[in-house]
């Protein structure tokens, strides 16, 4: 069993940064004993749908979606316990819940989410 915490959520003013942290309680891409496609950072908005934001392969690979491309970064430590996502210019429309989970070959896992709210 893998726990995963965000933490890094808040207020923040519109053309600001926020990184957020996704904490592993191991090495989430140890293709070993994990089976995962990616992890990814979601974010849902009152009344949305889920939407991905962006995602890491075990191999590192990484991609994100039109809408934060250019602005948000998903990276990792080289732990591998470790997933950010570095937000940048953020927008009021960026405003949602923000959860980490990983989408499975076999292994799902996901956090509680951490709030990040764009307002001036």
């Amino acid at each position: 069993q893998v726990q995963l915490v965000e933490s890094g959520g808040g207020l923040v003013h519109p053309g600001g940064s926020q990184r957020l942290v996704c904490a592993a309680s191991r090495n989430i891409f140890d293709i070993t004993v994990i089976s995962i496609k990616h992890l990814g950072w979601y974010r849902q908005a009152p009344g949305n749908q889920r939407e991905l934001v962006a995602a890491i392969s075990p191999d590192g690979s990484t991609n994100d979606t039109d809408s934060v491309k250019c602005r948000f970064t998903i990276s990792r430590d080289n732990a591998k316990t470790m997933v950010y996502l570095q937000m940048n210019n953020l927008e009021p429309e960026d405003t949602a819940d923000y959860y980490c989970k990983t989408v499975p070959y076999t292994d799902c896992y996901w956090g509680q989410g951490t709030q990040v709210t764009v307002s001036s």
